[in-house]
């Protein structure tokens, strides 16, 4: 789908809010993995007329919606989908963002990241700004928590990516960060190269494990191996607190991947008829409710 296509989308003449779609052009796009792509997006005047900036504030998390003129998974009819992605630039980069994109097959209800890597760069995609994403009672990141730890599954990463930008660009924030990468072969490690260069500049605030799961993972592998286990989290996260407020543990990927770690993302009733409901972390399960982690001392992408 282009902004020709889609009526709502408003032009530079007209002013538009956050909740509109809006056309972002591609400038640049980089292959990240054998099936992901690392690309870079423009801000419309529609956003530059106002700031500089994807989201309203420089210092929290910004995530947007995607669309894409697909088929309903249930009928097989044309359907808009859409999908959600947080970007992996910094909250307060100028004038463009980056997004991290896996493309998955095409298939019916699904096909949205497919989509997005094949752009060309000159081309536009349709997205809109989503709602601030509210962390145990507050959008807040930078200068929250003493310790911060993040487990990610493939491109779950993507997310956390930001909130270690966030924590790491703050000169004035002192909180150590500990990220836990886990992929299925080592050339699927999504943003590796940038990973080992902040744990080079921060070697006293952020380090990176990296876990594979892959049964043909090389006899000389020098990381961890598995999808996950209490004594990886001991490992290479840091420790429980007793809900004492210095410690927060993200954790992010797929449905499975999640309720492995943390039990299951659920949502509650919709807010329309037919429409999803918000999501609700629901209780504390899995690998970190075995490591001792106290259900306010984790949050569930």
């Amino acid at each position: 789908m282009t902004a020709s296509t889609d009526e709502r989308v408003c032009t530079s003449d007209v002013v538009v809010d956050d909740n509109a779609p809006q056309t972002f052009t591609l400038e640049q796009k980089w292959q990240s993995s054998p099936d992901s792509w690392l690309l870079r997006f423009s801000l419309p005047p529609t956003v530059l007329d106002r700031r500089p900036h994807l989201g309203p504030d420089p210092n929290i998390p910004t995530c947007v919606s995607v669309f894409f003129d697909g088929t309903s998974a249930k009928t097989g009819e044309p359907k808009q989908l859409k999908k959600s992605y947080s970007p992996v630039s910094h909250p307060s980069a100028k004038g463009s963002f980056d997004l991290l994109v896996k493309a998955y097959p095409p298939r019916p209800g699904g096909g949205v990241g497919a989509y997005i890597c094949d752009v060309a760069p000159g081309d536009a995609i349709v997205a809109k700004l989503k709602a601030e994403r509210i962390v145990h009672g507050s959008p807040v990141i930078s200068r929250r928590w003493k310790r911060v730890g993040l487990v990610a599954g493939g491109t779950g990463v993507a997310p956390l990516v930001q909130i270690m930008r966030l924590i790491l660009d703050d000169a004035e924030d002192s909180t150590t960060v500990h990220l836990l990468s886990i992929n299925r072969r080592e050339e699927d490690i999504l943003m590796r190269e940038e990973l080992d260069r902040l744990a080079a500049i921060h070697p006293d605030r952020f380090s990176v494990t990296y876990s594979l799961t892959g049964d043909e993972t090389p006899a000389d592998w020098k990381g961890e191996r598995g999808r996950g286990s209490v004594e990886m989290a001991r490992e290479a996260l840091p420790p429980p607190a007793d809900a004492d407020g210095s410690t927060m543990i993200f954790v992010c990927g797929k449905d499975g991947f999640v309720e492995t770690w943390g039990g299951l993302v659920t949502r509650g009733p919709p807010k329309t008829p037919g429409g999803k409901g918000p999501k609700v972390q629901g209780p504390l399960l899995g690998i970190l409710r075995e490591a001792g982690y106290d259900a306010s001392e984790v949050y569930k992408y």
